[in-house]
């Protein structure tokens, strides 16, 4: 369970050494699939830069909470009531953006109803009004 001094400090440099290596390849990354490095010529779409930054991201965290948190040495009770929540924290950013991403839909086809212009007619002087207004001008007219 618990190891020498030593030992955890080679396990902690070496984890801090792979956060690093991590953390300098994101940036290259970023740098070079946004065009700022290499004249531009390595450019990706932006999903898959953020694909990538995703991925590299969640394992940086893993690692950090694996080693550093310590959580490779507790029982899998409670590692399952820590990573629980945060997979049901994932779902519901992930619902969030699906849910905002349609209202968005939805206020721009209303926005769009609302600038559409409505036509009217005039009503012709000429013709007979029925309903109502013809059984009220009647009682006046008596």
């Amino acid at each position: 369970m618990g190891h020498s001094y030593e030992k955890s400090k080679k396990i902690a440099l070496s984890t801090i050494l792979i956060l690093a290596a991590i953390t300098i390849f994101e940036v290259l990354f970023a740098l070079t699939g946004k065009g700022h490095m290499f004249g531009g010529k390595l450019m990706m779409p932006g999903y898959v830069i953020a694909l990538v930054m995703i991925v590299l991201s969640l394992t940086k965290a893993y690692l950090i909470v694996y080693e550093f948190m310590h959580m490779k040495y507790e029982v899998p009770g409670l590692v399952r009531s820590v990573l629980l929540p945060t997979l049901l924290l994932i779902w519901a950013i992930i619902a969030f953006f699906y849910e905002g991403s349609d209202w968005q839909n939805r206020r721009d086809l209303i926005l769009q109803k609302n600038n559409e212009k409505v036509q009217t007619r005039q009503l012709d002087q000429q013709s007979e009004q029925t309903g109502m207004v013809n059984e009220l001008k009647k009682e006046e007219t008596h």
